[in-house]
């Protein structure tokens, strides 16, 4: 086990601890990182944070979702929230800082305060999500859609690779998702949450942190096209080639998503060929479309073009064409006023004025903002490589990334 108890608090031991939690008990992979929902190592995980947030100053309890939640009361016992945190999960072969370094800052944040008594006319929680990644069950970010108190539609019968149900997941930690609905904070005055960039901007601006202006909407489609299956010899003008058909479409919508504005992205990512073989003209071909973009709007319009698109090319080459729509996740714009705070905090923490950014990556904060205002705070990222063990952060940065939480907490108060 790593030791951190004798390096100093702050940015230099969220870092620290984020590497502890990289290893095994706290991964279920031996030779790396993985921490997916409701495993050994999540339960393991939540164990030592528990500990951490009480010697933190904070009250502990894992909700009906199992989200775990630290609690630093404010100076009246109705006093509102003040929400930070992030998602305790990973992906498989992950990196150790994407999600658990922003619990990491929350709990940092709290012992700064408690060291000193500091309380305020808010209360201070730390969340640790659950299940955002969705590298277990083909589920995702139940923790905090949870914790927002958004409807789901949960199919407990959904199953691992191991054939483990959720149900039995759930049952084999006293869950149910019957409960998943008292899982909602109350009382929420706004969430912020720190995460790495998932992008290198801030690494070429040479700043440790960064702004984050808001959050990409998502679409996601399974597409498949159906062609002919035939013999190479086939003239090349009797064909109905699916796989010739998706190529075209992979350029096409490549080019659509090059046109639009710079927080708009395109990506074909998955693509598979039935019964593939180098003398046959493919007949059967199944892709994956991903649109995002934050700007309201935006994402809707790039898939407007992009079904219309698939439906000329299939028309054209006589393909049959099915497109399923998987995935629809809706973004958020950052609050503005607690933006400007958190600009402020910025500047206070490290003197430099931050570069506002984008996020193409889905995060908590997302849905937490059907609950309250919320804000983020990027931290800058070796090559803004992530969901990689790869993944890299300085100390000197995460220091930075205490300091402005810590300042935010501040203002927050003073504004209060």
């Amino acid at each position: 086990m790593i030791a951190t108890s004798k390096i100093q608090a702050g940015g230099a031991r969220a870092k620290a601890r984020c590497d502890e939690l990289g290893t095994v008990p706290y991964s279920d992979q031996a030779d790396g990182l993985f921490r997916p929902y409701l495993g050994p190592a999540h339960k393991a995980t939540l164990g030592r944070l528990a500990q951490w947030m009480d010697e933190a100053g904070m009250s502990v309890e894992t909700d009906a979702v199992g989200n775990i939640i630290g609690h630093y009361a404010g100076t009246t016992p109705d006093a509102p929230v003040l929400l930070l945190g992030s998602h305790v999960d990973s992906v498989r072969d992950g990196g150790r800082y994407d999600g658990m370094l922003g619990v990491m800052l929350g709990i940092e944040a709290v012992a700064h305060f408690s060291r000193s008594g500091q309380r305020f006319p808010f209360a201070l929680e730390v969340i640790g999500f659950g299940d955002e990644e969705g590298s277990r069950f083909s589920t995702y970010m139940m923790g905090s859609r949870s914790a927002a108190g958004l409807a789901q539609t949960i199919d407990e019968g959904v199953t691992d690779r191991e054939g483990i149900t959720l149900r039995q997941a759930l049952a084999d930690w006293g869950l149910s998702s019957i409960r998943f609905r008292t899982a909602k904070r109350e009382n929420v005055l706004a969430y912020i949450e720190a995460h790495i960039e998932q992008a290198p901007h801030l690494e070429r601006a040479g700043l440790p942190v960064g702004l984050v202006r808001g959050i990409a909407s998502q679409y996601r489609y399974r597409v498949t096209i159906k062609g002919q299956a035939a013999h190479a010899g086939t003239a090349m003008h009797e064909r109905r080639d699916a796989l010739a058909a998706a190529a075209e479409a992979i350029t096409a919508i490549e080019s659509i998503g090059a046109a639009g504005p710079d927080d708009l992205v395109t990506t074909v990512g998955f693509l598979t060929v039935e019964n593939g073989a180098p003398n046959v003209v493919p007949g059967h071909v199944v892709m994956t479309v991903d649109i995002r973009a934050v700007t309201p709007g935006l994402r809707e319009e790039a898939a407007r073009q992009v079904l219309e698109t698939l439906e000329a090319i299939s028309r054209r080459r006589g393909v049959a064409l099915e497109c399923e729509q998987v995935q629809d996740l809706q973004g958020a714009l950052c609050n503005e006023t607690l933006n400007a705070t958190l600009r402020e905090a910025i500047i206070e923490a490290t003197g430099h004025v931050p570069p506002v950014l984008l996020s193409q990556a889905g995060h908590d904060a997302m849905i937490m903002a059907h609950l309250a205002p919320m804000t983020m705070l990027f931290i800058r990222c070796e090559g803004g490589i992530s969901h990689n063990p790869a993944e890299a952060v300085e100390s000197d940065d995460v220091e930075a990334a205490h300091r402005t939480l810590v300042s935010f907490i501040k203002r927050v108060g003073e504004e209060r």
